[in-house]
């Protein structure tokens, strides 16, 4: 493995030999080829035995050595010094990346790492010497089988000379592999080359190892490239950096340019062969390099046929080769077939490298000039680890003094840097038409939004949401953690874009979001508007003036947000038909109104608005699929929903005056959420309930809704059903057609409620919690219906806090409930502790049989007048974490055995 301790290089290639076999002979041949050919290289001249230890001149220079050459002659293993020299040598190729050449000079490998013929008897002689176990000799053994079992050159006889130009010409094609220029101040590069090269040699040095570098631009992925190319050239026998691989393939034959790079760099003069187009390079490519090991890096790579004209397959190239891509697109890699394991994103610089980056370039160790670390750190915060930027900005503020730091942020807050901002833009330069609309709705509006929620706006304005979102991510353009990301910079270069098309008039441009942009927009109605979008969120309420005819000129508007507006006008505002998604959350009278003929609304969303108009014409909103209205006084009854047979949200809440829910919610088949929230004057509400895809039922703070509608057929997508603080006093026998829920939350009248026997039929129940009620459950044991013997078998939390329990025989026997992990009978007025809790329950036989996945039990604040007298029994291999026995009448014994 690879270490990252470095020691500066100085020689090509050392040459370990046995003196007495070659040394004015054969080596001395080469050593003269060597040199004449420009090879920097080590002899020992005097090869200098003194002493037990090899000489430290000789351990430095291997140390300091690209490659090492060991001839291995008839007499090389007879000298303790040259077993050294091989031990060491064998351990720089671990630790450092020594490459190693074996040459068995008149011998043949199977003596040298079998110990055979004179390798056998030297090695016999040490062993009389210094013990046939000793260290030493076991050293020397392991250190000639394994440079032994190296490729290398076998010469038996022949011509020399030939074999010192074939060896000449393979360390050439090591040493002639000149390093790249890094970037003036590398900083963090060392540490993550360190990183690469852990994973690339995690594999079989037989392996073509295919790795991608991917990460947004100007994150510092070729100068990355270029510190691994430099740092492991010279273990290769051909290596090739192929920059700018994007822009060169645009030109004319581009590609071809490329492949006759990659050639004439890895192939020696006298085999380059001239390419004339694509197919045949690729041919030439498979054919000449598929014995080489080499090291090819493909550099800002942009389109598959980069990739599959310059490195389709591993097999193209010889065993222990790599083959590195950069890339802004993370989709490509996978296309190509890269593992996902060998594909590395790359990532900002943390706060310590981006100041010491920062610091590298604008602030010059003779200057006496002091800027406050309020300004510094505004540069970082501004450049959030990007090293594009932290560069730029550092030189150009380099020298200057405070006040011109203050300008600078002051002018980077409203236009970005070019020359940042041209590499950021070639990202969104090479993305399809929808993806672009979905990056320039982020960047100017949805940045921290929830996920879905973006996903339902985008699709709204016909867009293709799920992909667009994919390929931002694969391009590193966003990031998606439940919450949509985007770095600073790449936000400001979108917004920059849109404040290009047209600087001195908002109206001529595709999205609004600034105050003053928007009030310009919407205060008249003269001339035509290119507005797509105006989403307007200020901290504090802005008075917001709107002529009533300036929609109307907007015929391409599709999105309009407006929360935390007050809009002046009063009266009907006529809105475009085409809009898609309305949202209102401010204060004003204001009426939206539409032209006549049909609606293109997917979603309304309004806050202290009258949507009277709306309701007038609800026929004409067939595409509406999210209704969600707060504090609308003036709605009495909810609109015939039948007209909108896309609807699968409405939602309403503090809608003081709503009487009556339309008949038409209970057969809606595409209704999916149904939420009644703080309208307290809600009481005539469907008998029935058949809307199949409904599952999400809420009925909340609707202090006058006192009967919940029969379910006369399985309902299969119900999944959650909560009534809480409403006059409701029973629930029907037909909850039984709840087939699929899976959580209950109730709070019903103050009279002491009995839930029907079968309630036990919602087999898939896993959340039941009741509010601060009485309610009375019926026996597991006393009812005929199979069912109840079942139990709940899938239930996990059951809360009853202070809901007036004097029994709680109906967990007696807790088989019928094996997933449960939590149940709360605190603050109750049971008189006897059931057999339910008694110790041979919860007996350490009897959980780990039928209570696997218990683990909280809170019997808190329980007004006990009776008690098993055995202890409670639990045992620390079983799931229980926590049993809570607090503020009992009387308390319990509790055993916990070891």
């Amino acid at each position: 493995m690879a270490s990252s301790t470095k020691r500066k290089r100085i020689h090509d290639v050392f040459l370990s030999f046995r003196g007495t076999d070659v040394r004015n002979n054969f080596l001395s041949h080469l050593y003269k080829a060597l040199v004449h050919n420009g090879i920097e290289t080590f002899q020992d001249r005097e090869k200098l035995e003194k002493g037990d230890q090899i000489s430290l001149v000789l351990m430095k220079a291997i140390e300091q050595s690209h490659i090492a050459i060991i001839v291995f002659s008839e007499n090389y293993a007879s000298s303790k010094w040259c077993l050294e020299e091989v031990v060491k040598i064998m351990e720089c190729k671990e630790q450092r990346g020594l490459i190693v050449l074996p040459l068995f000079y008149k011998v043949d490998p199977k003596e040298v790492r079998g110990g055979r013929k004179s390798y056998g008897r030297a090695l016999a002689e040490h062993e009389s010497k210094f013990g046939k176990d000793s260290e030493e000799v076991r050293k020397w053994k392991k250190a000639l089988f394994d440079a032994g079992s190296l490729f290398g050159w076998h010469f038996n006889d022949g011509d020399e000379s030939e074999l010192i130009q074939s060896i000449v010409e393979k360390i050439s094609a090591f040493v002639d592999q000149v390093p790249l220029h890094l970037a003036k101040h590398p900083i963090g590069i060392e540490s993550r080359v360190v990183k690469l090269k852990l994973m690339l040699n995690a594999d079989s040095s037989d392996d073509v190892v295919m790795m991608g570098l991917w990460g947004l631009g100007g994150i510092g992925k070729t100068t990355l490239a270029k510190a691994l190319y430099n740092d492991t050239i010279r273990q290769f026998e051909g290596s090739c950096f192929l920059a700018n691989v994007r822009e060169t393939s645009k030109g004319h034959m581009g590609l071809v340019t490329l492949q006759k790079q990659l050639l004439k760099d890895i192939l020696p003069l006298q085999q380059r062969l001239e390419v004339s187009n694509v197919d045949e390079g690729i041919n030439i490519i498979q054919h000449r390099l598929h014995h080489k090991k080499v090291l090819l890096i493909l550099d800002d790579v942009d389109d598959l046929c980069q990739l599959n004209a310059l490195a389709g397959e591993c097999k193209w190239f010889g065993n222990g080769s790599w083959i590195i891509v950069t890339t802004r697109d993370k989709h490509l890699l996978t296309v190509h077939g890269i593992n996902q394991d060998h594909v590395c994103e790359v990532k900002e610089l943390d706060n310590s490298e981006a100041l010491e980056l920062l610091s590298k370039h604008a602030f010059l160790t003779h200057s006496n000039l002091k800027i406050g670390t309020d300004l510094v750190d505004s540069i970082l915060k501004h450049a959030k680890g990007l090293p594009l930027a932290l560069e730029v900005l550092g030189s150009f503020l380099c020298g200057r003094r405070e006040h011109e730091w203050e300008s600078t942020l002051k002018k980077l807050s409203e236009v970005p840097n070019s020359k940042i901002n041209y590499v950021l833009k070639i990202s969104y330069d090479g993305l399809e038409e929808n993806e672009k609309e979905i990056f320039l709705d982020i960047a100017c509006f949805f940045k921290g939004r929830n996920s879905n929620y973006i996903k339902e706006v985008l699709d709204s304005c016909d867009l293709a949401a799920a992909i667009g979102l994919e390929v931002l991510i694969e391009r590193s353009l966003i990031k998606n953690e439940y919450i949509i990301e985007m770095h600073d910079l790449i936000q400001s270069m979108g917004m920059e874009i849109v404040n290009q098309e047209c600087r001195d008039n908002p109206k001529r441009r595709s999205r609004l979001w600034r105050y003053g942009d928007v009030c310009d927009a919407l205060s008249s109605d003269e001339g035509d508007c290119a507005v797509k979008a105006i989403v307007l969120e200020p901290p504090k309420l802005k008075e917001l003036s709107i002529h009533p005819n300036a929609f109307p000129k907007m015929r391409k508007l599709k999105l309009i947000i407006l929360h935390n507006v007050h809009i002046s006008f009063q009266g009907p505002i006529c809105l475009p038909n085409e809009l898609r998604w309305m949202e209102f959350d401010g204060s004003g009278t204001w009426i939206p109104k539409f032209p006549s003929g049909q609606k293109k609304l997917v979603c309304i969303d309004m806050r202290k608005g009258s949507i009277t108009e709306v309701v007038k014409h609800f026929k004409d909103f067939q595409q509406l699929r999210y209704i969600k209205l707060s504090d609308c006084e003036s709605l009495v009854s909810t609109p015939n929903i039948s007209c909108a047979p896309n609807l699968e949200e409405l939602k309403l809440w503090n809608c003081k005056n709503l009487v009556e829910a339309h008949e038409s919610i209970a057969y809606h088949d595409r209704l999916q959420v149904l939420h009644f929230e703080w309208c307290p004057e809600l009481r005539v509400f469907p008998n029935v309930l058949k809307s199949k895809n409904l599952r999400d039922l809420n009925l909340f703070a609707c202090s006058k809704f006192e009967r919940f509608p029969d379910i006369p057929d399985e309902l299969r997508g119900l999944k959650k059903l909560s009534i809480l603080d409403t006059a409701l006093k029973e629930l029907p026998t037909s909850i039984k057609n709840l087939v699929s829920i899976e959580e209950i939350y109730l709070e019903m009248g103050k009279n002491p409620i009995s839930s029907p026997s079968n309630i036990y039929k919602l087999q898939k129940l896993q959340w039941f919690k009741y509010f601060l009620r009485q309610i009375v459950f019926p026996n597991l044991w006393n009812s005929a219906d199979p069912c109840t013997k079942i139990g709940l078998p899938n239930l996990n939390l059951s809360d009853l806090l202070n809901c007036n329990l004097s029994q709680v025989e109906f967990l007696e026997d807790l088989s019928c409930f094996p997933s449960l992990k939590f149940f709360n009978l605190s603050v109750n007025n049971i008189t006897s502790l059931s057999t339910s809790i008694k110790c041979d329950r919860l007996s350490t036989s009897s959980i780990s049989k039928d209570f696997k996945q218990l683990t909280s039990v809170e019997l808190s604040d329980l007004r006990v007048a009776r008690y098993y007298a055995q202890p409670l029994m639990c045992s620390k291999s079983q799931r229980i974490e926590t049993l809570e026995l607090q503020k009992l009448g009387r308390s319990p014994r509790v055993d916990c055995k070891s």
